[in-house]
């Protein structure tokens, strides 16, 4: 299932006893997508390797053993776990630390409509 990510601003801040009305800029959320299975070790590893990022963002789970998973269980079976990051190819088999920062930090900086 696809979900949005939400955004939320700050809207009102006080200046001098004034409230003025302020939009700042925000991230939106991204999506972490983990490929995984039931009885995969270095899937939990994985899982236990992200919790300290778990806060910057929402995490999509996706067992590629359920029959309308089948194109990523032909795609990925021999390396789970497999990361995406905003529905991109980001990493397999363990958690690169570095490069889930780096690729964290690149995300858009987005305004509210």
């Amino acid at each position: 299932s696809l979900s949005l990510s939400v955004c939320v601003c700050q809207s009102v801040m006080l200046l001098s006893g004034v409230a003025r009305a302020v939009t700042q800029h925000c991230r939106r959320t991204p999506v972490l997508t983990l490929f995984t299975k039931e009885l995969c070790p270095l899937c939990d590893e994985a899982k236990a390797a992200l919790e300290p990022y778990r806060h910057r963002f929402e995490l999509q789970e996706v067992d590629i053993t359920r029959p309308e998973n089948r194109v990523w269980f032909d795609r990925y079976h021999q390396h789970i776990p497999v990361f995406h990051l905003n529905g991109q190819f980001l990493m397999q088999h363990r958690v690169n630390a570095v490069l889930l920062e780096r690729r964290l930090e690149e995300q858009p900086i987005t305004t509210p409509n």
